[in-house]
């Protein structure tokens, strides 16, 4: 697993030893940044992080700040030491945490994110608890800003009608999705 684009290009992402992660592919990782854009500026969210292999992967692109969100401290202790080793030094906060707790956290705190990245486990129901949490907390993502789901291909997302949220694009890679969503822009009619 390495840093595949930005300043960071070709840097390896150390795991640690016998950990047993799902990281992003180098080729869904490549294509979703194509699709995405340049991420100079922007502020990103990665929900499950994990190895933060995305994460770390915006900042090398240009993201003016990642946060990181991850439950396991041998993750967030190895996540640490690859975002010092790459030169990322104050532009991340890491809160070692459950995604839910991290996300009531962040939006009442003010904090709002451009893109926000989310790779929950498969087939566990985190899918639809995520972007629930998205329509508990819309104030943590900018109105033009994009919500980007990882999922299992036989993971079905469903979008009721309270939830503001729209599904704009949707790749397939190999058993694995991409699901791209925004807040919507509805027109109020009187």
């Amino acid at each position: 697993m390495r840093i595949i684009g930005g300043q960071a290009k070709g840097r390896r992402i150390a795991v640690p030893p016998g950990y047993a992660v799902r990281p992003t592919s180098d080729r869904i990782k490549e294509a979703l940044f194509n699709i995405l854009g340049p991420v100079e500026g922007q502020e990103f969210l990665d929900l499950y992080a994990g190895t933060g292999n995305v994460g770390m992967e915006a900042l090398s692109r240009g993201a003016d700040v990642v946060v990181f969100v991850e439950k396991i401290s041998v993750l967030v202790t190895s996540l640490k030491r690859n975002l010092e080793q790459f030169g990322f030094q104050g532009r991340y906060r890491i809160f070692r945490m459950e995604v839910e707790k991290a996300v009531a956290h962040l939006a009442e705190g003010g904090m709002c994110f451009d893109l926000i990245f989310a790779d929950p486990p498969y087939r566990k129901g985190f899918v639809d608890r995520t972007i629930g949490l998205i329509k508990d907390y819309p104030s943590i993502l900018r109105k033009d800003g994009m919500l980007v789901l990882q999922h299992a291909a036989n993971e079905t997302i469903e979008i009721k009608e309270d939830m503001a949220l729209d599904v704009v694009d949707v790749r397939r890679y190999g058993d694995t999705l991409l699901t791209f969503l925004n807040i919507q822009n509805k027109v109020e009619r009187g």
